[in-house]
């Protein structure tokens, strides 16, 4: 090994021994601000989403391919619906999922521990009749009033979905008593099959127009779907329900379905979070959402969904600044993973550089400590033979050949090890003062003992 590479070596060592401390200090901060952010969200999330062939089971599916591209894997959890979903998120079975504006029965004490991530789209009310009962109670065919549906078969929705509680609702104030009709809870699909073949009379559900029994149905011969032409009024005693128009053709532009405007009222749907999910994922959920319902819809123009409003739980920060401010700017260039734990640390790691810079200033001062010291160290020796050499020649009538001899071979052995001192060149000129004063020494030496 080269001299030039030996020197570079020595000087690296020193100033790695004199930064150490420093370097610790920089590693342990940023190891307490790694574990209190927990920039790193889990590769698994459970959402709560709906009965098979719904809104919600097809929502979920279109959120787990979009986190799926982010290396976040969605498991779909079916459910009766939306107060099935509820009751999930309040006993830690699920994640998230999908509510219904109008479900949270058990009122505000309650909501402790859930986040709404925003309202993403309304739910009409829909209610499907067949033309020939509706034939039986007037002679246009045509129901218009929950009133006329007395003494007709209704399915109010499933059991554990928040259609039962609302219709009763509706019933109630529009003093309808429910042993007037023969009302059941059937699961989505089998009230369908059921209402098809002339079991039911009525079926009501409220979903999303994507999903694929309300387009179905929108297109059945015989079937209608009741227009609530007190809509307004609907909305007006209930907060959680938004009257809403489905346009004349919007289903079918060729073959003018449905053949004029259909009045209906509809509960908002929010994704709700439970306490304890990563705000990493609250804020990439949210992020889906803005691609996932900002278009146009049956009951919407584009960029109106998602909101923050008509929202019955409190707005989780992370949606809260994504409707705002949409996707943060590092995500829409970098990977999702690399631009959280930016996002996320960069706050940390400009506080620990606000403490850490003060202390940097002593590295500088305690590595040429340490450089110096490999010279000064040896001054010590030094000092200590140019002693002897004064007591020596106090008493220069005891002293023989064989004290000078000694004092002179321990000032060959110190310039032997000073030889071998390695510092970087701005430091030379103190071991060449150290040489020099050895020479100084030595020539003293012999001068005393020469005379």
């Amino acid at each position: 090994m080269s001299k030039t590479i030996s020197n570079t070596l020595l000087s690296l060592r020193a100033l790695i021994s004199s930064a150490g401390p420093f370097i610790l200090l920089a590693v342990a901060l940023l190891g307490l601000a790694w574990w209190w952010l927990d920039p790193n969200p889990p590769k698994r999330v459970t959402l709560a989403t709906g009965p098979a062939q719904s809104a919600y089971a097809e929502f979920g599916t279109r959120y787990a391919k979009a986190l799926a591209l982010t290396g976040i894997e969605v498991r779909l959890l079916p459910s009766e619906g939306s107060q099935d979903n509820l009751q999930m998120l309040r006993d830690g079975r699920a994640d998230l999922g999908f509510v219904q504006g109008g479900s949270n029965e058990a009122g505000a004490n309650a909501q402790s521990g859930i986040e709404s991530l925003g309202s993403l789209f309304v739910e009409p009310l829909w209610l499907f009749y067949q033309a020939d009962a509706a034939a039986k109670i007037n002679a246009g065919g045509v129901l218009t009033a929950l009133s006329q549906l007395k003494g007709l078969r209704v399915n109010v929705g499933t059991a554990g979905s928040g259609v039962p509680a609302l219709m009763e609702k509706m019933f109630e104030v529009n003093r309808i008593a429910s042993n007037t009709m023969t009302l059941s809870k059937l699961e989505q699909t089998p009230a369908t099959v059921a209402f098809l073949n002339g079991e039911l009379d009525a079926l009501v559900f409220a979903s999303a127009p994507e999903s694929l029994m309300v387009q179905m149905l929108l297109q059945t011969p015989g079937v209608k779907l009741m227009d609530f032409a007190q809509n307004e009024a609907y909305s007006r005693r209930f907060a959680f329900l938004a009257p809403v128009t489905l346009p004349r053709g919007v289903v079918d532009l060729a073959g003018d379905v449905p053949a004029q405007d259909v009045r209906l009222v509809a509960p908002t749907t929010t994704l709700l979070a439970r306490d304890g999910v990563h705000p990493a994922l609250l804020g990439l959920l949210s992020q889906a959402s803005l691609s996932l319902h900002s278009k146009a819809g049956w009951f919407n123009r584009a960029h109106e969904f998602p909101n923050a409003a008509n929202t019955e739980f409190p707005l989780a920060k992370e949606a809260e600044r994504t409707i705002r401010n949409g996707v943060p700017l590092l995500q829409r260039y970098l990977p999702f993973s690399l631009a959280n734990v930016m996002e996320r640390m960069w706050l940390a790691l400009g506080i620990i550089i606000a403490v850490l810079l003060p202390l940097s200033r002593i590295v500088p001062p305690l590595y040429q400590f340490r450089i110096r010291s490999r010279v000064f160290r040896w001054y010590g020796q030094l000092r200590a033979i140019e002693e002897r050499l004064g007591t020596q020649a106090g008493a220069a009538a005891d002293a023989g050949p064989d004290s000078v001899n000694a004092l002179v071979r321990e000032l060959d052995e110190l310039e032997a090890h000073v030889e071998k001192i390695s510092v970087p060149l701005s430091y030379a000129d103190e071991l060449y003062s150290l040489r020099n004063h050895i020479d100084l020494v030595r020539q003293k030496l012999l001068k005393t003992w020469t005379r």
